[in-house]
């Protein structure tokens, strides 16, 4: 019987495979950045004049964003990593400091080597054809031209976007670049993958060939890290799962039951139950705190 949902127990489907040597370590990250707010015009609607100047001046008050706050873990070979978190809770913001594209406020990440970032938003040329755009994608990973010749079948294979390779990025729907570009990220086989949504667009048979790939990396001494949204995703495909809320982490553990906490307090969030999701919250958080600080 599931605690949670009360039916019987989700069975894992994700694939283990043994952990190993350190690849990534995250020591007390901090972001936080400075932007306007109309919240403080809003408040105080007194002095209409003053309040319109302003947003045509773009002169709105100044406010502080805490992006991230005392992030702090350490990831191994062979973990497949899920983030998750409701919109705004940092997801994102953690995958770009650790591939280098934003400076923390604070804090420090090391690691092995340089993590390779796969954003649904990745930019590919929208005016070549997808095989052009794996061409380029592979060339600028580093991969010689030989090695891309090689690669060249199996990309396409795991995009699985069929004949539609063959077409200008521009008519592509955003699941089938998503899928191209997990599939020209993974070939590479980065040490550190860094996935973010690009999963959650495909279909069934996708899906399965990503998790084939993505266990394919681990066993070579990789780890992958998957933003989600969807925390079946996260349970059916990571091995471990960091729930994060307002920039911090809430909790880190094996995947399946910390993304069954996570749905259960966001289920309860949906349906406007605060006091329920405000004491699993709370009872999520000190489990964290009791699992990482050390005995009194």
């Amino acid at each position: 019987m599931d605690e949670q949902t009360g039916g019987p127990p989700v069975r894992r489907t994700g694939s283990e495979v043994p952990t190993g040597h350190p690849t990534v370590a995250v020591a007390d990250l901090h972001v936080r950045y400075q932007t306007s707010s109309t919240e403080r015009t809003t408040r105080h609607p007194g002095q209409p004049r003053r309040r319109v100047l302003h947003r045509l001046l773009e002169r709105n008050p100044q406010v502080q964003v805490r992006a991230l706050s005392s992030v702090s873990f350490v990831a191994r070979s062979g973990e497949s990593i899920g983030v998750i978190g409701r919109n705004g809770s940092g997801k994102s913001t953690l995958l770009r400091v650790m591939a280098g594209l934003e400076t923390p406020t604070r804090g420090s990440v090391r690691a092995q080597s340089t993590p390779v970032l796969l954003g649904v938003n990745a930019a590919l040329m929208p005016e070549l054809s997808g095989e052009r755009n794996v061409e380029l994608g592979l060339l600028a990973m580093g991969l010689s031209p030989r090695e891309v010749e090689a690669l060249l079948p199996e990309v396409i294979d795991l995009a699985g976007i069929g004949d539609s390779i063959h077409l200008p990025m521009r008519t592509y729907s955003s699941g089938m670049g998503s899928r191209l570009r997990f599939a020209i990220a993974a070939a590479a086989n980065p040490e550190v993958l860094l996935i973010d949504e690009a999963l959650a667009t495909g279909d069934a048979a996708f899906k399965e060939r990503s998790e084939e790939k993505m266990t394919e990396l681990r066993r070579n001494a990789g780890t992958v890290f998957l933003v989600s949204h969807a925390a079946q995703t996260v349970e059916e495909m990571c091995t471990r799962a960091i729930w994060l809320d307002l920039g911090r982490v809430v909790l880190d553990g094996p995947a399946y039951e910390t993304a069954q906490k996570y749905r259960w307090w966001s289920w309860n969030v949906a349906r406007g139950n605060h006091e329920k999701a405000r004491v699993l919250l709370a009872t999520a958080a000190e489990e964290q705190r009791l699992a990482t600080e050390p005995d009194a």
